[in-house]
């Protein structure tokens, strides 16, 4: 096994796909490539995949993140017309501009913030993305939310409960690996703008403190059930946000049962979009 070769676990019945990061003759370090998880194995549990597209569950997940783009797309069409339909004025004569709500996206994982950067482009979102140990977030948002001013900030990495701990513990801030740090973050964040519907924030990655994270002050957060999520999930959400007209409520339901992970891996509450439109159009 070498750094770089595509992977499964043979004790998970090689449930997700990882990149192998570090390795030597007794142990592998493990990133997965469609979920955010981060983990350690022995080279004999280890088995080879040849070819990506060629692994059931990976395969599945692709679908449904080309299914979950698809359907930001037609939202996306189905808001314009609801927000045209409603316009006091013909907008063949008097065009108007879009404004969809600015996204600032913090991520502990350079590779996933390439891919959530490359489907904000997609959409069209005007988005910053940085790459930022989940340890430095809140010092970091310190100095970026007042220099970028988004209208919706992202805060995600890795995380995930430690090893062998019993049940009643998951409810303590310390047996998670970055679950603090992110909370630290959501907390910067809501001293700079405490109106949930004038800043949404999405925090979190794999198996975090839901709990403690929409405490802090998140609008959407992992994970309900301490289950692995989607790297995109929390893409998908602030493209929600992004589109949503400032006037209505996003819907709960629809947007969280429309994520990869779904109910079991993100949850939230009522919130505003972010979408303007302007005149006159230049």
């Amino acid at each position: 096994m070498m750094q770089g070769d595509l992977v499964v676990r043979k004790s998970y019945r090689g449930d997700v796909v990882f990149r192998i990061q570090d390795a030597d003759q007794q142990r592998a370090i493990l990133k997965g490539v469609e979920f955010r998880l981060l983990a350690d194995a022995p080279i004999s549990d280890l088995q080879r995949i040849e070819d990506l597209h060629l692994h059931r569950g990976t395969v599945q997940s692709l679908l449904k993140t080309k299914e979950s783009v698809k359907l930001l797309e037609l939202y996306k069409r189905t808001q314009r017309e609801k927000m045209e339909n409603g316009l006091p004025f013909d907008r063949d004569k008097m065009p108007y501009f879009e404004l969809p709500g600015k996204v600032l996206h913090l991520d502990g994982d350079p590779a996933y913030l390439r891919k959530s950067m490359s489907v904000y482009g997609e959409l069209r979102i005007p988005a910053e993305g940085h790459f930022v140990n989940e340890v430095d977030m809140a010092e970091a948002l310190y100095r970026l939310l007042p220099l970028v001013k988004p209208d919706i900030v992202v805060i995600t990495g890795h995380d995930g409960l430690l090893k062998h701990r019993p049940d009643p513990e998951i409810h303590s801030l310390n047996n998670y690996k970055n679950s603090i740090n992110f909370a630290r973050a959501v907390r910067v964040a809501r001293e700079y703008e405490r109106n949930r519907d004038a800043l949404t924030v999405i925090a979190g990655a794999c198996q975090s403190h839901f709990e403690a994270l929409l405490h802090a002050g998140a609008n959407f957060a992992s994970s309900p059930k301490r289950i692995l999520i989607h790297a995109l999930d929390p893409v998908y959400i602030a493209a929600k946000v992004s589109y949503t007209p400032i006037k209505d409520t996003i819907n709960i339901f629809d947007v969280i049962s429309h994520t990869i992970s779904g109910m079991e891996g993100l949850g939230g509450i009522e919130t505003k979009g972010s979408y303007r439109i302007g005149l006159p159009k230049i």
